[in-house]
């Protein structure tokens, strides 16, 4: 399966240790993680020298090729909601992670889309277990 993994860029990063932990244990257990550039220390200044166009269609383009999308949502960023609504008016599951004391949009822990998914994790153990639960369950369960 082929996921699209959202997360902070210009919203601040100090969560992208984490989104690099989502990553490569997505990536050990066999999935394609389309959006590297969420987990590379240096995309700020990568994406400083790209044009917003070519931003979003790099992101488009991702998110289309994709199965599902996976949002580590602890640090607000406008450019993840964007692309947590994208995913859910195409029909992709969505599931969004945050960290325990983040404060979590009103838009997406009162959103009653059934494709979307709203977990809260504590540690790494419970991030895993969270982030196998959704990859792992058949499409049928995940509406």
């Amino acid at each position: 399966m082929k996921i699209f993994l959202a997360g902070s860029i210009r919203g601040g990063r100090q969560m992208q240790p984490v989104y690099r932990h989502i990553y490569d244990f997505l990536r050990s257990r066999g999935y394609d993680v389309m959006s590297w550039h969420v987990v590379d220390p240096g995309s700020d200044e990568k994406e400083a020298k790209m044009s917003e166009q070519e931003i979003y269609r790099r992101d488009i383009s991702l998110l289309k090729e994709s199965g599902c999308l996976i949002a580590e949502v602890t640090v607000p960023s406008i450019g993840v909601g964007y692309e947590i609504c994208r995913a859910l008016e195409v029909g992709l599951p969505v599931l969004c992670v945050h960290d325990a004391d983040a404060n979590v949009s009103a838009m997406l822990l009162g959103n009653p889309n059934r494709e979307l998914w709203v977990q809260e994790y504590c540690d790494v153990s419970s991030l895993e277990r969270i982030l196998c639960e959704f990859v792992e369950m058949p499409d049928e369960g995940k509406d």
